[in-house]
């Protein structure tokens, strides 16, 4: 009785942890970090760095974004023998 429950909790602190890690950020709260970020260099709101530093931001997400889509495909891609199959296009 003791060891199940044991495992009982365990698995329940595991659950736990693994739905609080699949917490997502809102474009509202992303903003206020970025803003939050670009204030902490330095810069001023409204001014012509400022601006840059948000768009610099955005720019760096979507390239992390596209880097790991791209390496989605490229390792979690399809599983054959053979050459790849763009090699064929």
């Amino acid at each position: 009785m003791r060891i199940s429950r044991f495992f009982a909790l365990v698995a329940l602190v595991a659950l736990g942890a693994a739905l609080g890690a699949c917490e997502t950020t809102s474009p509202a709260q992303q903003r206020a970090a970025d803003d939050a970020r670009c204030r902490s260099y330095g810069f001023k709101r409204g001014s012509d760095g400022f601006s840059k530093c948000l768009l610099d931001i955005d720019l760096d997400r979507s390239a992390d974004r596209r880097a790991s889509r791209e390496e989605l495909m490229l390792y979690g891609g399809p599983r054959f023998y053979g050459a790849p199959y763009w090699r064929y296009w």
